[in-house]
């Protein structure tokens, strides 16, 4: 071989290289980052779809709006678990994952989180829930993690908080599921380990419309307070049937939406709420700049719902920087994972930052609400530990 033809070979060769290698930098840039979201846009309870979704497509307009990830924009794919369907559920994590091509997702709900975990692990996607309590979503999977207080922790806040408040007899009511049975059972936990009594937990149908039945047999149990686990709007209707069949004990919830507050009407009034805490101040502009363009969008306040999934998004789109500033094929549910564990703080709309702890959950506060004139009034924080 001549020197010419040598030399010509080594060109195109090296252009050749060239070529394939920016190839595979382009294929690593996504025309688009979509994220998945996973909630109740109808069924029983579409209310937390609304809020969910509102609070996530927020984030996305605004991160879009100031050029998205070097250039390359956010999109939110959303799919129906129609409140609560796990066959739904499944159904459209598949569809975000094989269709849409997403390497996150947020899902709501306890059932829908559990029954999308396994696919998750499987295909290798990271999933950020906002809603769902469960105490089986921790520390299971390598790709979930929680920025929602889990159940464990909400009910030892209101363990502590009701026997703060003098109380020595407690009773239970849920809704029968996964979430109301762990949420029974880690109330138990933390309320006998203080040394006081459960004398009733009782349970009903996600869709049942009287429960007159559960509330006579927690008022027989002659409680000092009681913890009332629904879901909007059972929590409720729980509510409203224990004043009207003469129950004036202290109730408590973690769980409370403007629904709920429509459904009990006059009876919501004193009854606490113990869950994660949001509120705009002046001392957090974030908070401040959310809540104005919520309310200016959506047309009333954000609730802590929203700020998770809006959050979200938020903590989505810093690990896409992440992994995309460490360059290669960075654009996978494993690299955003391994950004995250790389640095697991992150800027917080609830203020300051928040911090992965070591089994995926986001250490956030929990605070005790209590309900005047029905609206939610900051009363203090307490211990969720």
């Amino acid at each position: 071989m001549s020197k010419r033809t040598l030399f010509a070979a080594l060109v195109l060769s090296s252009a050749l290289s060239t070529a394939a290698l920016s190839t595979t930098a382009l294929a690593a840039d996504p025309a688009v980052y979509k994220i998945g979201g996973i909630f109740a846009m109808t069924g029983a309870s579409p209310h937390y779809g609304k809020v969910m979704s509102a609070g996530a497509q927020l984030a996305v307009d605004e991160i879009n709006a100031q050029g998205g990830i070097d250039g390359i924009k956010l999109q939110l794919v959303i799919e129906d678990h129609k409140s609560g369907s796990a066959q739904a559920a499944v159904a459209g994590m598949n569809r975000l994952i094989d269709v849409e091509g997403v390497k996150a997702v947020l899902p709501s709900f306890s059932t829908v989180t559990l029954a999308t975990m396994p696919i998750g692990d499987q295909k290798k996607v990271m999933m950020i829930n906002g809603g769902g309590v469960s105490a089986q979503t921790v520390g299971t999977s390598p790709y979930m993690f929680n920025i929602r207080s889990m159940a464990s922790d909400l009910a030892a806040g209101i363990a502590h908080r009701a026997a703060e408040q003098g109380a020595k007899k407690l009773a239970q009511i849920a809704i029968k599921s996964e979430f109301g049975d762990a949420t029974i059972a880690a109330t138990t936990k933390a309320w006998e380990g203080m040394g006081l009594k459960m004398v009733a937990a009782e349970q009903f149908q996600a869709d049942a419309a009287n429960i007159d039945t559960q509330v006579a047999k927690l008022r027989a149990s002659q409680p000092d307070a009681i913890a009332n686990w629904p879901t909007t709007p059972q929590a409720g209707l729980a509510v409203k049937r224990m004043r009207e069949l003469g129950m004036k004990q202290p109730v408590y919830c973690m769980e409370w939406t403007a629904e709920d507050t429509k459904v009990a009407g006059k009876h919501a009034e004193g009854v606490e709420v113990v869950t994660d805490y949001f509120a705009a101040t002046d001392e957090n502009p974030w908070s401040k700049r959310f809540a104005d363009a919520y309310k200016a969008k959506f047309g009333e306040m954000p609730d802590f719902y929203a700020a998770n999934y809006y959050e979200g998004v938020y903590v989505i789109a810093e690990l896409i920087r992440r992994a995309k500033a460490k360059g290669g094929d960075y654009y996978s549910g494993e690299r955003l994972v391994q950004a995250l564990w790389e640095n697991p703080t992150f800027d917080s709309v609830y203020g300051k930052t928040l911090t992965f702890r070591k089994n995926g959950v986001a250490q956030k506060p929990v605070a005790v609400f209590r309900l005047e004139n029905g609206q939610q009034t900051f009363v203090k924080f307490t211990s969720g530990e």
